[in-house]
């Protein structure tokens, strides 16, 4: 059976490491400006204050794990009242130290250890979207010890240095996504794994998306009728269940074109369509570009 959040992980292609150590001490606080490139991090040790853009503020403490899918603006501080320094990411060079804010002597009140890396794939922005904006993991010694991993193998420029970091990168995005499933998952594909009848739904989907599905069949395949079945599907991921399967659909046949040695027609068996002509249709109409000039363009 089809495993969907890897499947969604691998086709993300998430790359480009970067790193660094943060602490800071007394009166501090920082606003990042919108990133819009997933960053993680893990507190080594101490505590601190996350609030991050739509989100409630949460307070994080040793061993706690934060990814942000998309990275909105968020600020970090201590619990001393403060104006927080303004930093925009997409601007600001690159830190090669360990980055203190605050007092700049004495022991730090927090340690973290924090990163972000790049989605490679051309269809980041929709998969995304069926994540939640924020992944808070508290005490998640796992995944504190992989963000270690990570941190060591982008300091270092041993051999294999950018295959091992995009694995472990893979590994810990599956690790945070799986631990956050549940009821009180935001709606997306993660709530839908988290419930057993939508997930089985999904998995028929993600395991045969050549397959001509009818919203009855896939009912069949959740153990529902089909108006329970529509109604809990679109509850649970937020999106229509035939709405999930085109997006799917254009999802792989976005990652077959990026490869350039995959024939047009066989594109459009492999997701469903009878002819090129008619996945190319389809494939404008969702995309806004022939596929074509969509190959084309990620060529350039």
């Amino acid at each position: 059976m089809a495993d969907p959040l890897s499947e969604v992980i691998t086709l993300l292609r998430p790359q480009t490491v970067f790193t660094k150590g943060i602490s800071g001490a007394g009166a501090w606080g920082v606003r990042y400006a919108d990133f819009g490139q997933p960053s993680f991090c893990t507190v080594l040790e101490g505590r601190c204050r996350l609030q991050v853009d739509g989100q409630a503020p949460i307070t994080l403490e040793a061993g706690d794990f934060v990814l942000l899918p998309a990275t909105p603006g968020f600020v970090m501080s201590g619990f001393e009242p403060v104006t927080p320094e303004f930093i925009d990411p997409k601007v600001t060079p690159a830190p090669v130290d360990e980055v203190r804010h605050g007092r700049a002597d004495g022991d730090p009140d927090v340690r973290l250890l924090g990163g972000y890396f790049i989605f490679d794939s051309p269809d980041a922005d929709l998969l995304v979207s069926l994540l939640p904006p924020l992944v808070h993991m508290p005490a998640a010694d796992r995944l504190a010890t992989l963000t270690r991993l990570v941190g060591d193998e982008a300091r270092d420029c041993r051999v294999g240095r950018d295959l091992v970091l995009s694995r472990l990168i893979e590994v810990l995005l599956i690790e945070a996504l799986r631990a956050l499933q549940g009821e009180n998952t935001p709606a997306g594909l993660l709530r839908g794994l988290a419930d057993a009848r939508v997930s089985a739904a999904i998995r028929l989907m993600h395991a045969d998306p050549a397959r001509s599905w009818t919203a009855a069949e896939l009912a069949e395949g959740a153990a529902l009728s089909r108006s329970s079945f529509f109604e809990r599907f679109t509850r649970v991921v937020g999106v229509r269940p035939m709405e999930y399967l085109l997006a799917w659909r254009m999802a792989v046949a976005k990652d077959l074109l990026r490869r350039r040695d995959v024939p047009l027609s066989q594109i459009a068996e492999r997701v469903g369509y009878s002819s090129a002509s008619t996945f190319s249709t389809a494939f404008s109409r969702c995309v806004g570009r022939a596929p074509g000039r969509y190959a084309r363009a990620l060529g350039a």
